[in-house]
């Protein structure tokens, strides 16, 4: 049930992040209540994940992910250009997450 929670928190996440760019600087009221809301529920379903699953491996799960999805979704919903080395950048970061979560402590 823990993965299910850190899903739903990395879904708040996302919507948080891509609120918060529509919000244009906090200047549209309903985005930026939709992302403080997306934002607090994630936060409240990270922590609950973390009850049954350890603070490194959800925290590296959400992190790596979050950027992974907000990478693309920036490309495909913002139309924000990236370069072949922030490619690499966030290679780096789920070969981290993905050893973290083979080798980590309670393997």
């Amino acid at each position: 049930m823990g993965y299910i929670y850190l899903a739903l928190a990395i879904v708040g996440e996302l919507l948080g992040t891509n609120l918060l760019k529509a919000s244009n600087g906090f200047s549209s009221i309903l985005q930026t209540l939709g992302s403080l809301i997306s934002y607090g529920a994630c936060f409240f379903f990270l922590a609950i994940s973390m009850k049954t699953i350890n603070l490194n491996i959800a925290y590296a799960l959400w992190g790596g992910l979050g950027i992974v999805l907000t990478t693309i979704l920036s490309v495909i919903v913002w139309k924000e250009s990236i370069n072949w080395l922030s490619v690499l950048g966030i290679a780096l970061i789920l070969l981290g997450t993905i050893i973290l979560n083979l080798y980590g402590p309670n393997h």
